[in-house]
């Protein structure tokens, strides 16, 4: 059975059908909250029980259940359909890797805040992995046993700077600055059963209640959980309380260009490429704008499995 696990600034919480209870424990950060599985535990059989007591969640301040420090992994051009719409070919599309800060973790109902020297800030809706034990360089990940290196699922969206992004060719600046990655509502705990549905699970992301994300992960995520395991365990120690990116669908504001246009850039020198290319991006009305009200969810169609839904709003420097 999942155990949805929520925090504030002071306390951890077991999310129930009728609010929270709050979980009696001295962890302070994400690590040491999944090393007391016992009081999880105990706050979970109360609240069914109900004996325990019994708060609303809307009287909640909840903050992100991914403290930081912790590190921050995201896998790239993970969903067919969004290299696709990048102009590459899933089928030669490698196994990818890049960091992001953790000073970039915000709460599920945080403002995004773009820096002044921002212009085009995009939208990238995540299920995050959340490590719950100790996986060392060389540590043989197999399909029988990743499960137990993953605590539980929560939602992301990985918020990038395309203007930074694309010019530099790196992913570290653009998508680290601080509110880059809002995470949450909850940090849902799953078994391995439960994780061995994670191909059922659907993304979704509105921008003012406009659709612009909605994709389930079977079918188009390129590399899963496993692979993703096997090769971050080739090089990446991580430890519980860590968080790892899975990637995005399409839907993305952030599009590839025509051919013939991509063709003609090439050949142009890059500091005219890239004007030409964000001179054609001020046309482009899905970048998010000051006041935008981004709401981000992941779950199973059938509800079994509901990671919640964060909402977000922009707001400019």
């Amino acid at each position: 059975m999942t155990v949805s696990i929520l925090r504030t600034a002071d306390a951890w919480w077991v999310q129930t059908a009728s609010g929270a209870t709050q979980v009696t424990t001295h962890a302070t950060n994400t690590a040491g909250l999944l090393a007391d599985r016992a009081a999880i535990a105990a706050t979970a059989t109360s609240a069914a029980d109900a004996g325990g007591d019994v708060v609303s969640t809307d009287s909640l301040h909840l903050v992100s259940p991914v403290t930081a420090p912790c590190r921050v992994v995201a896998q790239m051009t993970n969903f067919a359909s969004h290299v696709k719409d990048a102009g590459m070919d899933p089928k030669t599309t490698p196994l990818t890797f890049f960091r992001k800060t953790s000073g970039s973790i915000s709460g599920p109902f945080d403002d995004i805040v773009k820096p002044a020297h921002v212009r085009f800030l995009d939208y990238e809706v995540e299920i995050g992995l959340v490590i719950g034990r100790e996986l060392p360089v060389g540590a043989s990940v197999t399909a029988a046993n990743w499960t137990d290196y993953v605590a539980g699922l929560v939602v992301t969206n990985d918020v990038s700077a395309r203007d930074i992004q694309l010019p530099k060719t790196q992913f570290y600046e653009s998508k680290s600055y601080p509110t880059f990655t809002p995470v949450g509502p909850a940090l849902v705990l799953l078994d391995a059963d439960e994780l061995g549905r994670f191909g059922e699970l659907r993304l979704r992301l509105r921008v003012n209640g406009e659709p612009r994300q909605d994709m389930r992960v079977a079918g188009d995520m390129i590399y899963s959980p496993l692979q993703a395991l096997q090769g971050l365990s080739r090089f990446q120690h991580l430890q519980p309380g860590d968080l790892v990116l899975t990637g995005t669908p399409v839907g993305t504001a952030l599009s590839a260009p025509a051919k013939p246009v991509q063709i003609v850039s090439s050949l142009l020198p890059p500091a005219v490429k890239w004007k030409a290319f964000f001179k054609s991006q001020l046309r482009n009305a899905k970048y998010l704008n000051d006041g935008d009200v981004v709401e981000a969810t992941v779950g199973t169609d059938d509800g079994a499995i509901d990671l919640g839904t964060q909402r977000t709003v922009v707001r400019y420097q």
